[in-house]
């Protein structure tokens, strides 16, 4: 499966990166992560259909992730399930109005991650129903 990350910061992007691993859930297939660090590169991407999920950090800058978030679940017909990642865990409650599938919060708990992530991977195979 395919996954589009999305953030200005390489350390967040490394991050990402060693939470996922190769698959995120033994039982679901293997990942391929692509990482961009500007938005019309999410776009590019996203426009490919090619991606199966997409992980936004809404802490990218210039634009946040939970704009591209918002836009992307606006602008794009079937989008795949979208994870943010939100600066603390307080600003969770912003991911509603992003209208993201998933959040986990900086500092990024891998476990968490993983855990979210295969969760999507699930509702975009079909595994799981989608999250109300």
């Amino acid at each position: 499966m395919k996954i589009l990350v999305y953030t200005d910061d390489s350390n967040t992007r490394d991050q990402v990166a060693f939470a996922l691993g190769t698959r995120p859930d033994p039982d679901l297939p293997e990942v391929e992560i692509t990482d961009v660090a500007t938005a019309p590169h999410v776009w590019r991407a996203l426009d490919t259909g090619e991606y199966d999920v997409a992980i936004l950090d809404g802490e990218a800058a210039p634009a946040g992730g939970m704009g591209v978030a918002r836009q992307v679940k606006d602008e794009i017909f079937h989008a795949p399930p979208v994870l943010v990642i939100v600066g603390r865990p307080q600003d969770g409650w912003l991911a509603t109005w992003s209208r993201a599938d998933a959040v986990v919060s900086h500092p990024i708990d891998a476990v968490a991650l993983a855990r979210a992530t295969a969760g999507l991977m699930r509702q975009r195979l079909g595994l799981e129903p989608a999250s109300a």
